[in-house]
Formats: C-alpha cells, sequence, structure tokens
C-alpha cells in the first residue's frame, strides 16, 4: 500500500499548518504555522484561555496594544511547536497605510524578542496592496521577513517579487469561489480550478527569473487543489484537509518543479501600472477588498472581547 498522501507530499513541499490549533499542530508536525486575525479569533475564544485573556487584556495600554499581545502569545506557543516559520498579521485596518505597517510590523517583532523568539522564525503577514508591498519591501532591507497575504492576482505577485518579499500567499479556493459563483455548472477540477493555474503561473514565473521569493498556496477548499499543486514550494493546509490527507492512502505525483531560470529579470511594475492591472481584474479586486473586509470583522469580535474583559 502506498504512503498516506500527506507524508508523501511532505517530501516534496513544506507543509504549513493553517491554524492557530495547539493539537492540530502537535498532531499534524507541520515544518511552519500560519495565523490571520479570523484564525487569533478562533484560537482566543477557547475557554482555557479565558482567563489569559483577561490578565492581557488589563494589563495593555489599548485595544492595540492587547490585539498584539494576543496574537504574539499564540505565536510563541506555536513556534516551540513547529521548527520553521510563525506567520503573525499586522492588522487589516492598516492595509493602505504603509508607514503605520511598518511601525506595527516593528512592534511586533520586539515583543517576540521580549520572548526570546528571533526575528528570522517570524513571517509578519501583510496583505498584497501596494501600501502593503511598499512596506515589506522596506521590512525585508530591515532584514524583518514578510508574508504577503491576500493575493489574488499575477500583478500583485510580480509587485512582491520585485520588492524582495520572503514569502508569498496565492489564494486557490477564493479564487475558485469566484468563478464557480458566476458559472456553477463548470467544471473546475483537477488542471481547471483557475486557483491552481494562478499559483502554477506564479510558480513558474518566480522560478524561471530566478526569484528568491517562496511560493505558498493558500486558501483550499478541497484536497484536489493541494494535489495539483504537490511541488509547490510550501503549501498551508487547514487541520480538516491535513487530517483527509493523512488518511487516504494513494500514490502522488509531483506536479510543480523548478525550472532554469532565465537570465532577464522583467522590469518592476510601477504603482500606476499595478493599479490598473488589479483594476482590470474583477475577480482579484473583489476578493482582495473582500478578504480585508473579514479579517476586520474578525479583529472588531477580538477587539469586543478584548474590551468585555478588559472592563470585567
Amino acid at each position: 500500500m502506498a504512503d498516506d498522501l500527506l507524508s508523501q507530499l511532505k517530501t516534496m513541499t513544506t507543509v504549513v499548518a493553517d491554524t492557530g490549533d495547539l493539537e492540530a499542530i502537535r498532531r499534524f508536525q507541520p515544518t511552519d504555522a500560519t495565523t490571520n486575525p479570523s484564525l487569533i479569533l478562533q484560537a482566543a475564544q477557547q475557554p482555557d484561555r479565558r482567563a489569559r485573556l483577561a490578565e492581557i487584556a488589563r494589563d495593555a495600554i489599548d485595544i492595540d496594544d492587547a490585539l498584539d499581545a494576543v496574537a504574539v502569545e499564540i505565536g510563541g506557543e506555536i513556534s516551540q511547536l513547529v521548527p520553521g516559520y510563525v506567520s503573525t498579521e499586522v492588522s487589516a485596518r492598516l492595509s493602505f497605510d504603509t508607514d503605520a505597517t511598518l511601525a506595527r510590523a516593528r512592534s511586533l517583532i520586539e515583543r517576540y524578542g521580549r520572548q526570546g523568539i528571533a526575528p528570522e522564525r517570524i513571517l509578519i503577514k501583510v496583505a498584497a496592496t501596494w501600501e502593503g508591498i511598499e512596506a515589506a519591501r522596506v521590512l525585508e532591507r530591515e532584514g524583518i521577513h514578510t508574508n504577503l497575504t491576500l493575493l489574488f492576482n499575477f500583478a500583485q505577485a510580480r509587485a512582491c517579487a520585485d520588492a524582495g518579499v520572503t514569502l508569498v500567499s496565492p489564494f486557490v479556493g477564493r479564487i475558485l469561489d469566484w468563478h464557480k459563483a458566476r458559472d456553477p455548472n463548470a467544471d473546475f477540477s483537477g488542471e481547471r480550478d483557475p486557483g491552481v493555474q494562478s499559483v502554477r503561473r506564479i510558480y513558474e514565473h518566480f522560478k524561471g527569473h530566478g526569484y528568491d521569493t517562496v511560493v505558498m498556496g493558500a486558501s483550499f477548499r478541497n484536497s484536489g487543489e493541494i494535489l495539483a499543486l504537490a511541488g509547490c514550494d510550501r503549501l498551508t493546509i487547514s487541520p480538516a484537509l491535513l487530517g483527509e490527507l493523512a488518511e487516504t492512502h494513494a500514490p502522488l505525483e509531483r506536479q510543480l518543479t523548478p525550472l532554469d531560470a532565465e537570465t532577464q529579470v522583467p522590469e518592476p511594475q510601477n504603482e500606476a501600472e499595478f493599479r490598473w492591472a488589479l483594476n482590470e481584474d474583477a475577480m482579484a479586486t473583489e476578493k482582495l477588498a473582500e478578504g480585508i473586509r473579514k479579517f476586520m470583522d474578525d479583529q472588531r469580535k477580538l477587539e469586543t472581547l478584548l474590551g468585555e474583559l478588559r472592563q470585567s
């Protein structure tokens, strides 16, 4: 019998847990872990965390201070369970403010440092807006590694590579969601999946031109999308899909292989070119805006929870 799919995938792709659930991380033993405001909210709502959350909330200067303290505390716990990166996200509220993103990112790194966690272990997650990418460019020069998220469009990916970001998280499932909503009877399985096609294009561009930026597929709706991207640098996967892969025994073939890099790198986009390319892509424009709003919705819920605990 073939090994389980998760074991095989780990031989060709770095597997990342897309969760703040410590038990899931212990079970699946990923190399890295990613979090976002929605996942931090889920982790914070666990009953066994309530007393500690109340303590953090009361000790914090304000709600922003409490939010970052919670994110770093959970990230610090995760860092004890994985050997690689832990991604921690800057507030989605700052997605269009380069200077504020820089300040918040530096503050998060300082907080991790006070826990004895080196900057090399942390990826600061930033939305792949023009302002977010410009902030990441500066952070990378300062030695702070970044993970550019909410990436739906090739122009976003190109700008990230030009900025020298450590890692990009092109979304797969949310792209599929958009197309299925408009053409519910179409066959989007396997290679026909537009999210899979997007990640493939980005991967081939980065490898073909010798960019160091890591490609990490994210936001999967089914295991078929994951298998179609076997061989990608990294894939960040939810506990439910990690479990499905771990329980399935079948041969797994590598789908993505690094190409020989070309010597000529394309000219970087300027801001006007980036914004026009994003504007021309209805899916990317809509999903980027929606993603920022959804992350903020969950952040507001966490703000409300911490505010209540602060008063308790």
